[in-house]
């Protein structure tokens, strides 16, 4: 890095700055994490940094979206290949929008009850299956 007349510093193209020991001098890079952000590693206090993280998961709006497309009918699977996201994922979501939800209203006392086509019994079976 040289100056020039004026006194500008050239070649600190994007310099960074240690988290730990807060210097701007010896600052390289190091390769990348698995997420794809550039590490940096400063040689003067041996500490590895990355300056600027990538965020670790998506954004409201878009789990609320995936949410709203499973409300309209679309099944897991379908919804993770349209957002292109993993089906798992949008279950969790959706499992969680659903825990959140307030609880239904259940009356006190029940004045009808309608049952079709249900077979029950009390109690035990009369008769034991073979």
């Amino acid at each position: 890095m040289s100056e020039t007349g004026s006194g500008e510093i050239v070649g600190r193209i994007g310099c960074m700055k240690c988290p730990k020991c807060g210097s701007e001098e010896k600052q390289h890079k190091v390769g990348k994490n698995p997420s794809g952000s550039q590490r940096y590693r400063c040689y003067l206090c041996s500490c590895k940094y990355t300056p600027e993280k990538k965020p670790h998961s998506y954004d409201a709006q878009f789990r609320k979206k995936a949410v709203q497309l499973y409300v309209d009918g679309m099944n897991l699977r379908r919804i993770g290949r349209h957002l292109g996201v993993h089906h798992q994922s949008v279950a969790n979501w959706v499992k969680t929008h659903a825990e959140n939800l307030p609880k239904a209203p259940v009356p006190d006392k029940v004045e009808k009850a309608e049952m079709d086509e249900l077979f029950t019994f009390i109690g035990e079976k009369k008769t034991r299956s073979t």
